[in-house]
């Protein structure tokens, strides 16, 4: 993310990356001066200028550039070209701006409303959302589970990529594994309980879960 007007002590790495982004805003700052205001160029770099607190806008804008091709008119070869060189964002992040904004449109139209009002979630959870309902791994419960951390509850990135990550990660066939024995575990020492409970239980039954108790046990050591 872009960030113009934010100065902090950091190291001479941070010193530099500061430095690039500097001259990334005077870069924008001059070609806005060139242009007529009321133009679709101009506003774009306007809205790039306020990258950080306003995402929503410059996805809007780059959306519609991305889909008149205007670019190709302003002298660029690519989209992507146009990106880094003009608005001075690196492709990756321009894709997940216009992912994340034509989710919005599909998906949260509402949310949309409220760029006016409270800003929305960063642009990379809404991606990571996303991705989620993209992804057919993901059940509808989970998928819930993260639109409310990132909507509802306004979560920052890292906990949300934390949250992305463990989901897609529970999803991986030896940990699918692991989590169907500690289920299976859980249910027989339940059900051993329960009988405890009931005299008339043949005792073979009872120890027959015992025997299982004792199996899923030995799996679960050797997995953690």
């Amino acid at each position: 993310m872009i960030a113009y007007a934010i100065i902090l002590p950091m190291s001479q790495e941070g010193t530099m990356e500061q430095e690039k982004r500097n001259k990334g805003a005077q870069h924008i700052e001059q070609l806005m001066q060139q242009l007529p205001p009321e133009s679709e160029r101009y506003q774009v770099l306007a809205t790039a200028k306020q990258f950080k607190s306003s995402w929503v806008e410059l996805g809007e804008w780059l959306a519609k550039v991305s889909n008149s091709r205007r670019f190709s008119e302003w002298g660029f070869t690519s989209f992507a070209d146009y990106c880094t060189k003009e608005v001075r964002i690196r492709r990756q992040t321009a894709e997940k701006l216009l992912l994340a904004f034509r989710f919005l449109e599909r998906k949260e139209p509402g949310l949309l409303e409220r760029k006016e009002g409270r800003p929305l979630p960063d642009y990379r959870c809404v991606d990571l959302l996303r991705q989620a309902d993209d992804e057919k791994q993901f059940s509808m419960a989970e998928y819930s589970e993260l639109r409310q951390a990132v909507i509802e509850e306004e979560r920052n990135h890292p906990l949300i990529a934390k949250q992305f990550r463990d989901m897609t990660h529970s999803h991986l066939p030896e940990q699918k594994t692991v989590h169907q024995h500690r289920n299976a575990l859980m249910a027989a020492r339940r059900l051993s309980t329960s009988l405890q409970e009931i005299s008339d239980v043949p005792a073979e039954l009872s120890q027959a879960v015992k025997s299982l108790i004792g199996f899923l046990e030995g799996k679960q050591e050797t997995q953690d």
